[in-house]
C-alpha cells in the first residue's frame, strides 16, 4: 500500500469545525486512512505534503460547468441569456472541432486544479475528448452530451438525443471510475416533449441520471406556463425527470411549490451566482431551498458567462447574493456556502468527495493561510467563504494522487495547455466569423 500524508496543517471537518490534524491517505485506494493530530509520525508515508500554515479542505466540486467554453472567455459579453446564446454562443459552437473541445477542457481543468477544484459536472459536446482530458489530468467528473432539438429536423434531433444516451452508457466508469455520466438535455424549452419523454424512459431503464438547466430565466419559465398551464418543474416531474439521482442547474425562478417538489423528489439544485448576475437572470432563493431541505451545490457555469472557473470566487458570490436575495445578512452563512461547494455539490452530482473523514475519498485542497488578505485568522471558515482566492491553494489532491504540489501542476503541461488553447480559440473565432 502506498501512503500519502498531509502533515502539520489544520483540517476542515464535516461539521465545519477546524482542528489541527494530519491526514493519512491510502493512495492506492484513493481513500482517507486516518485523521488526527500528530499522527504523521505513526506512519512511514511514501509521500508527504507540507501543510504547515495551511488549512486542508475537501476538494471543491464545480457542480455545473461547460469546461471547454474557456475558449469563448470574453468572446461575447454584456447580453441577456437568450440573445447571447442565439446570436453569439451557438453560432460559435457550431464551428467547434473535437480538438477545440479537448484544448478548452484541458485549459478549464488546469484552471480548476490550480484553484482547488477536484471534481466537476460538465455538459458539452465531443464527450470522448472531455473524457480523455479528465483521464489525463487526474480529476473526477460527471459528464454528458448536451442535447438541443429546437431548430433541427426530426432525424438530426433524434441523433442528438441518441448521442447523449450512447456516451452516457459508454463512458460511465472511465478513467479508473473517476468519470461518471448522465443524460443531459439542455433545458425544458430547448428539447421537445416527445424526445424528453422517450429519452428519459430509456435513461431510467439503464440507470442513467439526468442533468438539465431549469428555471434559469423568465424566458424559460413563461412559455411553459403559457402553453401548459403548469410550472416548469411540475412539467419535468410529469416527464419523470426529477429523482434523487438527478440535478438541475440554476433554479433561479422557482416558486415555493417547486422548491417543495425538489425537496420531496431529492433532486439537487446547482447554484451559479456569477453567471446569473452577469446575464441578469436573477437571484436564486438559495436560503429558501436550504430551509426546505433541498440539496444545493455550487457551479461556475461556463467561462463565457462567468468568466473564470475559480470556485472560491463562486462560493463567495453564493454567500453574498444569498443575503441580497433574502434581504437578510444571516442568509447563506459562511458554513452553508462552504458546505454547498464541497459536500453539497458532491452529493448533488453523485460523486465521491466533499468531506474529510476516515474512509472518505482522498480529494483535498490545501489552502495557504500566510497571505496578507488572510490575516488575522479569527475564523478560517469565514476566510474560505469571504477571503480565500483560488491562487491561495498550495496543493491539490484527487483520488489520493497529488495533482498540484507547491503551485506546480503535475498532471498537465501548463505551458502547452495554455498555448494550445490560445491557438484553438483564435482558429475557432475565425471559423465562427
Amino acid at each position: 500500500m502506498n501512503t500519502l500524508c498531509l502533515a502539520g496543517g489544520r483540517v476542515l471537518r464535516p461539521d465545519c469545525t477546524v482542528a489541527a490534524a494530519d491526514v493519512v491517505v491510502d493512495s492506492d485506494a484513493g481513500r482517507v486512512r486516518a485523521v488526527g493530530e500528530g499522527i504523521a509520525a505513526d506512519y512511514d508515508a511514501d509521500e508527504t505534503l507540507d501543510a504547515e500554515g495551511c488549512l486542508v479542505t475537501p476538494g471543491l466540486v464545480n457542480a455545473h460547468t461547460h469546461a471547454a467554453m474557456t475558449l469563448l472567455r470574453g468572446y461575447a459579453d454584456d447580453k441577456p441569456l437568450d440573445s447571447w446564446l442565439r446570436e453569439d454562443i451557438w453560432p460559435a459552437e457550431a464551428a467547434l472541432e473535437p480538438e477545440d473541445v479537448r484544448a478548452g477542457t484541458e485549459l478549464g481543468i488546469l484552471e480548476m486544479i490550480r484553484s482547488g477544484t477536484t471534481a466537476f459536472a460538465d455538459m458539452y459536446f465531443e464527450v470522448p475528448e472531455v473524457v480523455a482530458a479528465v483521464e489525463r489530468s487526474g480529476v473526477r467528473a460527471r459528464l454528458g452530451h448536451g442535447v438541443v432539438t429546437v431548430a433541427k429536423d426530426d432525424e438530426d434531433a433524434a441523433a442528438d438525443v441518441e448521442e447523449s444516451l450512447a456516451v452516457a452508457r459508454e463512458f460511465d466508469g472511465a478513467a479508473d471510475d473517476r468519470v461518471r455520466t448522465a443524460f443531459m438535455p439542455h433545458s425544458l424549452t430547448t428539447v421537445g416533449e416527445a424526445f424528453l419523454r422517450e429519452a428519459t424512459a430509456e435513461a431510467r431503464e439503464d440507470g442513467i441520471p439526468l442533468h438539465f438547466h431549469a428555471n434559469e430565466t423568465t424566458d424559460e419559465v413563461d412559455p411553459i406556463v403559457e402553453e401548459r398551464d403548469q410550472r416548469p418543474l411540475a412539467y419535468a416531474d410529469e416527464l419523470g425527470m426529477l429523482t434523487d439521482e438527478d440535478f438541475v442547474a440554476h433554479g433561479v425562478h422557482v416558486t415555493d411549490d417547486e422548491i417543495a417538489l425538489l425537496a420531496e423528489r431529492g433532486t439537487g439544485v446547482i447554484h451559479c451566482p456569477a453567471s446569473n448576475m452577469k446575464l441578469a437572470s436573477g437571484i436564486a432563493p438559495v436560503q429558501r431551498m436550504l430551509d426546505a431541505g433541498v440539496t444545493v451545490g455550487v457551479g461556475t457555469d461556463g467561462a463565457a458567462s462567468n468568466n473564470d472557473l475559480d470556485l472560491f470566487d463562486e462560493l463567495r458570490d453564493a454567500a453574498m447574493l444569498g443575503k441580497l436575495g433574502a434581504e437578510d445578512a444571516a442568509a447563506v452563512p459562511a458554513e452553508a456556502a462552504v458546505t454547498a461547494a464541497t459536500a453539497g455539490s458532491a452529493d448533488a452530482v453523485g460523486l465521491p468527495g466533499g468531506r474529510i473523514e476516515e474512509g472518505a475519498a482522498a480529494d483535498f485542497a490545501v489552502v495557504d493561510l500566510d497571505a496578507p488578505h488572510l490575516a488575522p485568522a479569527h475564523d478560517e471558515v469565514s476566510h474560505l467563504a469571504y477571503a480565500v482566492r483560488g491562487s491561495d491553494v498550495r496543493h491539490t489532491v484527487c483520488d489520493g494522487q497529488v495533482l498540484m504540489r507547491d503551485r506546480e501542476v503535475l498532471t498537465l503541461d501548463e505551458e502547452r495547455v495554455v498555448e494550445t488553447a490560445r491557438e484553438r480559440a483564435a482558429s475557432l473565432a475565425e471559423r465562427a466569423e
